[in-house]
Parts: structure tokens; sequence; C-alpha cells
């Protein structure tokens, strides 16, 4: 079965294609892949700012960063000559839930929110935050680059996830832990007058006062009563960044590894997106083996080398050949998975990464990874 091919050079000179984003498990160069299609892009002529949400620096080393932050930071030693530019960036989750808080509120109502000890803890480790607070910070650069024309081009390399597309799930998810019953019933002795504090309601105040501690539920009802202003405003803005990702601007790019694991999850991703009707650009399937210099199969090589160690000839010469058919089944496994993805998805576009013989740390690895990523079959 002849799989379509995913074209990578005619994606990133696409000026149409405004956001690219890279979704996939952890572990598959997701975030490698990100930056050399972010350099790649760059050096054909596209102004990049590449996203990475990925807690590892490893992206700052490639790129000869000493830091990365929640500000985009010029790339040094990208080749401009066609008129592209590339920035870096690292999410700052809490960075960028103060400057939510700080535009959607008054100075002094943004100061009670950004000091209350409940916020402090949810804006730093609240499950979903980090995928929320991505999403948001894709917004922000969008809005911004609308404005001012600083970039043409954000290519987001998203959160590890195991299983489900968590940075499409977060907005609803934040959104629905704040507009959920037990937030209600922490607001409910804030919104009206003392009668509505019924008997049942003080019950369940004092178990909880039990549970939480007294200051930690008045620093908890102090927060939302603060924050309930605001909420309209982060489902709004929650409900444009979901929509941004389903524009015809935007596309996705699942990274897997050929392995049968990432395989199925690049599946499970494949289909999620499908049925949230987001724009597939199609897969990369990272690290992949070459293939041999030579037709010799692995059964023939062991066949050999058992034949020379029989004769005691060249213990060196055997040891080579084996190395040849472990390294041709490698092939064949990786080849076989592929193959199973490809029946299953036969419309997904698919281009492979050649695995490189060194870990990238610096720019020319980057664009070998991307010039291998643009090769034709």
């Amino acid at each position: 079965m002849k799989t379509p091919r995913l074209d990578i050079d005619a994606l990133l000179d696409d000026r149409t294609t405004e956001i690219i984003v890279c979704c996939g498990s952890g572990g598959v160069g997701k975030t490698t892949t990100s930056a050399a299609l972010a350099l790649r892009a760059a050096e054909r002529g596209r102004k990049v700012v590449v996203l990475t949400i990925d807690p590892a620096r490893r992206l700052a080393q490639s790129m000869g960063i000493e830091r990365l932050d929640n500000t985009p930071r010029p790339v040094s030693d990208v080749d401009s000559s066609a008129g592209g530019s590339l920035d870096a960036m690292m999410l700052d989750m809490k960075r960028t839930f103060d400057e939510v808080v700080e535009s959607q509120a008054s100075a002094e109502k943004a100061r009670q929110i950004l000091e209350n000890p409940f916020y402090i803890a949810l804006s730093s480790s609240f499950a979903g935050t980090q995928e929320y607070m991505a999403m948001e910070k894709l917004g922000q650069l969008h809005r911004q680059a609308l404005e001012d024309g600083s970039h043409d081009l954000i290519v987001v390399d998203t959160p590890p996830s195991r299983s489900a597309l968590d940075f499409l799930d977060a907005p609803e998810r934040l959104s629905s832990f704040l507009d959920g019953r037990f937030i209600r019933l922490l607001l409910a002795p804030a919104r009206g007058p003392a009668k509505l504090m019924t008997a049942g309601l003080s019950v369940v105040t004092h178990a909880l006062t039990k549970v939480l501690g007294a200051q930690v539920l008045r620093d908890m009802q102090t927060f939302v009563a603060a924050f309930d202003t605001l909420f309209g405003g982060f489902r709004q803005r929650a409900e444009q960044t979901f929509a941004l990702l389903q524009a015809d601007g935007t596309a996705f790019v699942v990274v897997a590894a050929p392995e049968p694991d990432a395989l199925r999850e690049a599946a499970y991703f494949v289909d999620r997106l499908t049925d949230d009707e987001m724009p597939l650009a199609g897969l990369v399937v990272n690290r992949v083996s070459p293939s041999a210099l030579t037709d010799l199969s692995a059964e023939e090589a062991i066949a050999a080398a058992d034949r020379l160690r029989d004769s005691d000839s060249s213990s060196l010469a055997a040891g080579l050949l084996q190395l040849h058919a472990d390294r041709v089944r490698i092939i064949e496994r990786e080849r076989h998975w592929r193959e199973r993805f490809a029946a299953s998805h036969p419309q997904v576009p698919t281009a492979v990464a050649a695995a490189m013989a060194a870990d990238i740390h610096d720019l020319d690895g980057l664009r070998a990874i991307g010039a291998s990523l643009a090769e034709r079959p």
C-alpha cells in the first residue's frame, strides 16, 4: 500500500498556514521535531516563533540560547538570506496565568487574586493548568502577530501526553472546575444574604473546614469570590483559542516513533483530531532506522556467520554479519509497524525522519532532521 507523502516544505512554505501544532506521546522526539520544523521554515523565509511546553531544556541547548522563558528570544546563526527569522520561547505557566488575570481585572482586583494562596497553588500546579496556559499563550502570540506582524508562523510543541489530547481538553476542564458545583457552593455565602446559609450548607461548610482547615477554606472562598467576575472572560478566551485550533490556518502534525506503543498512540491522536474537526496535516515518524546498504537478508547473514564460526575463519566477520542481521530485523519490524498504521489510516500523509547518529545539540543537527523530513522517498 502506497502511503501518501506529507510534503513538509509545501506545508512550511504555505503562507496561509499560520500555526503548526506538534502533538504526540512523550519520548518520541516531539520537541526536537518542533524545533527542526521551525528552523527549516525560518530558513525558507518565514518569520517563526516556536513555543515549547516540554519542561526539558533540550530546545534551548539545540538553539544556542542560554535560557528560554515566557518572552520570544531571537535565535542566532539562523540563515536569514531568504528573509526569515526564528524566535524561541518556553511556556511559563504561572506568568501566563498572571498575565491573563492582570488583563481581565482592575489593578486592585488583580492584586487580591495574585496574592491569594489558593490562586498561587492553582496557577502553579493544578492539573490541566499547564495545558490551558499553553493554549492561552498560543492565543496571545496569534493576536500579537496579527497586530504587529512580528511572526507569520507559530510552531507549538505540546505537553507530552500519555493518551488524551490534554491540551484540547484542558480549557473545558479548567472552566468546568471553576464553574462547578463545589465552586458555586463556596460562592454561596458571598452571593446572597445570610438566610441563604441553610442548615445543609452550614453542615457542608463545617465539614470542609474540618478537612481543609479554616484558613484554607477562607483562601478558597476569597479567591473564588474575586475570580468569579473574570470567569466569563476565561471561558470566552478558551472558546476563541479552540476555534483558532479548528481554523484553516492551523495544521496538526502527529509525531511518533517507529514503535508499536507510539504508533498506537499516534492512531488515537489522529482519530481524536478527526473527531474534533481539527485540521490534520499528517504524521511524522521520527528516528526511523536507515535502510541497509546491501540486499543481504537477516537469515542469509546469520547463516554466513554460523559457517564462519564453525570453520574458525573470522570471529570479527561473523560478529559483523550478526550485527547486520540484527539491524535488518529492526528495519523489518519498523516497516511492519508503519505498514500496520498505514493500513488502518490510509489517508494520513506521512513523513519520515531518519535516526541520527548522535543526540541533537545544535542547529546543524536540527537542520539535518528538517532535511530528512523533507526528503522524497
